[in-house]
């Protein structure tokens, strides 16, 4: 049975409403404060069992907005270790990156399909071909912005296991450094050396690989129109 395909007016909705989520969340990382790495152990401490799953839970959530998830896996390997840390870390962010890909393709992916068409058609094809390694690729790099990746992929055309693969693959590097900074911060040692050394070269290593993909790409489409 053929789909009926969402009128105009609903796809402007659902972008509008997309918009509105966004500038939401924006707001919400500028005027709520980031709680301390001191208070985020006290509250892990008085609470318990139940402290890891509001962790995680809360991780998830504040995935969904542009703030500092750096600061926040170091709390978790300073209040849990290493490897309870890197487990809650890990899970909070596969649920959050899992939420706000299905926030941006269910309400922004039919606006961007609908309005620009042909434009972006070439741009898809290519996601499509090589989104499993692209995502692994920008997840590697601890600079580029957590939030932003999952929305973005979202709006475009990438295969869902694709972007499952590549986003449990990418961001367990870091996550892992992050969370061994925080285990190992007050101990200066070949741990805390090892986990800042990780880093550094995943910085390297991703923006490396993204420069030589930005170049292929260039000479692809050089290509297209000369031909």
């Amino acid at each position: 049975m053929r789909q009926m395909q969402p009128s105009n007016r609903a796809v402007i909705w659902r972008a509008a409403i997309f918009l509105a989520f966004v500038v939401a969340v924006v707001l919400i990382a500028i005027l709520v404060p980031l709680p301390s790495v001191d208070t985020i152990r006290e509250s892990a401490s008085d609470a318990g069992v139940w402290g890891a799953v509001v962790f995680v839970l809360g991780y998830g959530l504040a995935t969904l907005t542009p703030i500092p998830k750096a600061v926040v896996s170091i709390a978790a390997g300073f209040t849990w270790g290493l490897t309870l840390g890197v487990a809650l870390v890990y899970v909070g962010a596969l649920i959050g990156a899992a939420l706000a890909f299905a926030i941006a393709r269910a309400l922004g992916r039919d606006a961007i399909e609908r309005f620009t068409g042909a434009r972006v058609a070439k741009v898809d094809e290519a996601i499509r071909q090589k989104g499993l390694v692209a995502l692994i690729g920008v997840r590697l790099v601890p600079v580029f912005p957590f939030t932003v990746i999952n929305y973005t992929a979202g709006l475009t055309d990438v295969r869902r296991r694709d972007y499952a693969v590549g986003t449990m693959v990418g961001i367990l590097p870091g996550t892992i450094a992050y969370v061994a900074v925080g285990a190992y911060g007050t101990t200066l040692g070949l741990p805390l050396y090892v986990a800042v050394g990780a880093l550094l070269l995943l910085t390297v290593v991703g923006v490396v690989y993204t420069v030589r993909a930005r170049r292929r790409q260039v000479r692809q489409n050089l290509a297209e129109v000369s031909s």
